[in-house]
């Protein structure tokens, strides 16, 4: 396999973690440009890396002919534009959830994906590689419980970012569920409703945590919690229960602490440990697929196309007092 040179769009907590692990756990891969607004944190997060450089301009990162692909890992708000000029470039895309912050921009993404020759534009939904959802996954498919009936999904974290509003509870934490329950159910969101108890009193400002219902084709129901400062540590869950018996995700911790008279286990602070396998078997997956010029096996655009439709029908549902909506799949 040929080496993929990799420029990286954006050098903060999850673009640096990506320059890391593809510059030191996987194969095949060669970090060469670092790209950031800030100027001086490109410049450190590429001088990590032997003969990668850095710049302030993403698509001077794009254009450059020593960039094979591009990891886009900035802002939100910047997904769609990068995407598209990489597409418009001829070069394969892994793009950090969501594909962009709202349907009409995924809309637009994907038609110029198309144009361009579908299959350019990977999505950074990571569980479908982490070890256990895959498990997960494949004990669903073997019938071992039976028919799926209830998943029930919990995602909480030690606190919110700083002006995190009721949407990026939505949009940045339950979307990966929405990517998530379709995949290991193979069956699409078709409703969902939005359903909030009191605020925690951690926080002013911020209605936390959420629940949300999604109904699926195949009539399972499936629960989402959201807890964004749960304050304990980064915990997820999954459970499905079938009609014959149910399957869970289990503690993922490596250590018991026996002291003081006591048995525990550590929570990791946030996303970063509990899913650092997932990531780098992501990245391994999609260079070895640019590598060999094959199907990327990542989420597809298409895929972030659908998980924002049914995130954006879940804010609908909160700002119309938890009314059940439909999910509809714009026409492409």
């Amino acid at each position: 396999m040929r080496t993929v040179r990799v420029g990286v769009v954006g050098a903060g907590n999850m673009g640096a973690d990506h320059v890391s692990t593809l510059h030191r756990w996987v194969s095949g891969a060669e970090v060469t440009r670092v790209a950031d607004i800030d100027a001086d944190r490109a410049a450190a997060i590429a001088a990590g890396v032997p003969g990668a450089r850095s710049t302030d301009d993403a698509h001077a990162l794009i254009d450059d002919p020593e960039v094979d692909a591009v990891v886009i890992a900035s802002h939100d708000t910047t997904h769609a534009d990068l995407a598209v000029a990489a597409v418009r470039a001829g070069k394969p895309v892994m793009c950090e959830k969501p594909l962009a912050p709202t349907v009409e921009e995924c809309v637009r993404v994907v038609r110029e994906e198309r144009r361009a020759g579908a299959g350019l534009i990977s999505l950074g939904f990571m569980r479908r590689f982490d070890p256990a959802y895959v498990e997960l996954r494949s004990a669903v498919a073997s019938g071992t419980c039976g028919a799926p009936l209830l998943v029930h999904c919990v995602s909480r974290g030690v606190s919110s970012a700083p002006g995190c509003t009721d949407e990026f509870s939505v949009t940045g934490s339950a979307i990966h569920e929405f990517d998530t329950v379709p995949w290991l159910l193979d069956s699409p969101i078709t409703e969902v409703s939005w359903h909030a108890p009191r605020p925690t009193s951690a926080v002013t400002g911020l209605r936390d945590p959420q629940l949300m219902l999604l109904h699926t084709a195949d009539g399972a129901l499936t629960t989402v919690e959201t807890f964004l400062n749960a304050g304990y540590g980064y915990d997820v869950r999954c459970e499905v229960a079938g009609e014959r018996g149910t399957l869970a995700l289990a503690d993922p911790a490596r250590l018991v602490s026996d002291a003081t008279r006591a048995r525990s286990t550590a929570y990791p602070a946030d996303w970063r440990p509990r899913f650092a396998d997932a990531y780098r078997l992501e990245l391994q997956a999609w260079i070895d697929a640019v590598a060999q010029g094959r199907p990327s096996p990542l989420a597809t655009a298409y895929d972030g196309l659908v998980a924002s439709v049914v995130a954006e029908a879940v804010i609908a549902s909160m700002k119309d007092g938890g009314r059940t909506i439909a999910v509809r799949v714009p026409e492409l």
